[in-house]
């Protein structure tokens, strides 16, 4: 079986530079993922001088493994951020994410980005029938705020998703799907069109706060910046002077078909949404450009044997249609969790943030807080954040949910319990 189909089909590259000795810029972002690769663009239409370090290649970590799902919106439904931050500060969060697919979308467009982008909404799907209640709740809470969301009965649900085996689904039409890894490096190659200076292979030694600006020194170098982004998320690594708070260790892998005949794989989402469920150990089912079913679902991927028989079971009971079809790539990943499921920004010093916990929801809000953080950096104002910074972050308990999570993953893949 193949690695990352994302890796394989991706149409985008990146002009990256190789750095030694001592260099400058107005911004040194950490991480070349969604957050850093956006970051960057912003900065560098702005005029800002930038350099984006990456220890290893942009993409690498969670936004190159993603799903590809644009969402608008966190996991959690609106009326719950509004409780955990506050009625206007919720507020603020939820309006910046409901226009987060549109800022991506835009900038697809207006970048040439080729990464299959395609704005046809998305599908959260009953999986059981308490499951459509959870949808029914969210429905009314999206229409509270004007979303463009339908709330789709049974029959309509499994004729969009093309299946039986749901219980109602809830559209929001805001959403859409995209190739994730050209995504990202589509960012990094408009960012780089404009100046910045993107460095793979340039592992992050050490941070340290250098007179008014900071010191970061990586292998073969070092870059004095008057303002930082770090943006390594669940894929942060250890070095000096730059401590992230533990994040819950939650794993989720992926299983692509062959390409399917033009016959079968037009009966599998006919509409070109992607979907996931309303399950605690969610599943996601989309397809790509190709013809190519993708389910993914929790677990590590030392188990592979297990979810792979576990996705060959889901594949001939949920598209019967496509029983059989031969899985021809599996990949995975980790999802930096948070333990109220709302992303968070560190205040590491003056003019330093660190941007993490998207909890799966990487594409949009990675995005939009990316470019937000990069502006406020940059002309020392962050009230256009749409989350307040902090000054510290901490969580407990983390490895005992992760392994809750992983339990639960193996035991439903094991037990074949869903579908």
């Amino acid at each position: 079986m193949n690695g990352n189909l994302w890796q394989a089909s991706c149409a985008e590259t990146v002009p990256g530079v190789s750095l030694t000795g001592d260099h400058a810029a107005d911004l040194v972002v950490i991480g070349g993922g969604f957050t850093g690769c956006a970051a960057a663009l912003e900065a560098a239409q702005a005029g800002a001088s930038v350099i984006v370090l990456e220890a290893e290649r942009v993409g690498h970590g969670g936004s190159g493994r993603n799903v590809g799902l644009v969402n608008a919106g966190l996991w959690l439904p609106p009326d719950r951020v509004e409780q955990a931050l506050g009625q206007g500060p919720g507020a603020r969060l939820n309006a910046a994410l409901a226009g987060a697919p549109e800022q991506v979308f835009g900038l697809i467009g207006r970048h040439g980005i080729a990464c299959e982008a395609a704005q046809a909404g998305t599908l959260h799907c009953a999986h059981a029938r308490r499951g459509f209640a959870d949808l029914r709740e969210r429905h009314r809470q999206q229409l509270a705020r004007q979303a463009p969301v339908t709330l789709l009965d049974p029959a309509e649900a499994c004729a969009r998703l093309g299946s039986g085996r749901i219980h109602g689904a809830l559209h929001d039409a805001r959403a859409g799907t995209v190739q994730p890894m050209g995504y990202v490096r589509g960012l990094a190659r408009a960012a780089a069109g404009l100046g910045a200076r993107i460095v793979e292979g340039a592992a992050v030694a050490a941070i340290r706060r250098d007179g008014t600006g900071w010191q970061v020194d990586f292998a073969g170098g070092r870059v004095r910046a008057g303002a930082l982004l770090l943006a390594t998320n669940a894929y942060h690594r250890g070095a000096e002077g730059a401590d992230l708070p533990p994040m819950t260790p939650v794993h989720f892998f992926q299983l692509a078909t062959e390409p399917l005949p033009p016959a079968v794989a037009d009966t599998i989402l006919p509409r070109g949404e992607g979907a996931w469920d309303t399950g605690l150990v969610m599943t996601s089912y989309r397809k790509d450009a190709a013809g190519r079913v993708i389910l993914g679902a929790m677990g590590k991927p030392d188990a592979m044997g297990l979810h792979a028989g576990w996705a060959r079971r889901a594949l001939a009971r949920l598209f019967p249609q496509a029983a059989g079809a031969e899985l021809a790539y599996f990949w995975s990943g980790r999802i930096g969790m948070s333990g109220d499921k709302i992303p968070k920004i560190l205040r590491l010093g003056p003019g330093a943030l660190a941007v993490f916990g998207y909890s799966g929801r990487g594409i949009a809000p990675g995005t939009v807080l990316g470019q937000a953080a990069a502006k406020a950096l940059l002309e020392g104002d962050e009230t256009g954040l749409p989350l307040a910074p902090v000054v510290r972050h901490g969580e407990s308990g983390t490895a005992l949910r992760g392994l809750y999570y992983e339990t639960g993953a193996r035991l439903l893949h094991g037990l074949g319990a869903r579908f």
